[in-house]
């Protein structure tokens, strides 16, 4: 039975992960597109994934500051109800991907403080849904994916002009407090439910959707 709340597990590398991910109801599974992830997949393996899944979830496309040359590859491949954007694409080019390829985008926003903010009014209008993630450090190679979560006090009361969702660090212990706190009907997580990066703990997803 599927959550009130949608869940968005990202980074499914293996048809047991997907099974588990659909089983457990959540509602988006993510296929992971940047190769410097941990939980890269292939265009052959996502196409496996995407076809095993069929209409039991919706699949979406993660991806980094890609051209339009793998864009085009990824799309004409892989089966895919969204396309989430993770980079640095401003919202001419969010617009321009989802103008080609007539899929529904996801427009994913780094936050750190309270100035972040301002930046999620300017994809209000080109993007279908955000994905308020936390900010990446600079250290770090991954633009998500990091474990890591912000405060997010810095979300309450905040008005959304379109869908969104929440990512960050969560996982089973913590999710209804972010719930609470932001008012999220939508979830996104990954390292949350797995037992080492890229491979998800089905008994992890259980309490997970059991906690919201």
């Amino acid at each position: 039975m599927r959550s009130k709340v949608h869940v968005k597990i990202c980074g499914i590398t293996s048809t047991a992960d997907m099974d588990a991910t659909i089983r457990y109801g959540t509602h988006y599974a993510g296929l992971m597109f940047f190769d410097k992830s941990p939980r890269f997949t292939s265009l052959n393996l996502a196409k496996k994934l995407s076809l095993h899944a069929g209409n039991k979830i919706k699949k979406v496309a993660v991806t980094v500051n890609l051209n339009n040359q793998t864009l085009d590859e990824i799309v004409k491949k892989v089966p895919l109800d969204f396309i989430q954007l993770h980079g640095k694409e401003p919202p001419e080019r969010v617009l321009e991907i989802k103008t080609r390829y007539k899929l529904p985008v996801i427009k994913a926003i780094g936050i750190s403080e309270k100035a972040d903010l301002k930046s999620i009014s300017l994809f209000n209008d080109v993007a279908d849904q955000l994905l308020i993630d936390a900010k990446s450090p600079s250290s770090s190679i991954l633009p998500g994916g990091n474990g890591l979560n912000f405060d997010w006090k810095l979300l309450k009361d905040f008005k959304f002009q379109c869908p969104w969702l929440l990512a960050g660090g969560l996982n089973s212990g913590n999710a209804a407090e972010a719930i609470a706190l932001t008012g999220a009907t939508q979830l996104d997580l990954s390292s949350g439910v797995e037992k080492a990066p890229g491979v998800k703990d089905e008994e992890k997803i259980s309490m997970f959707m059991s906690s919201i």
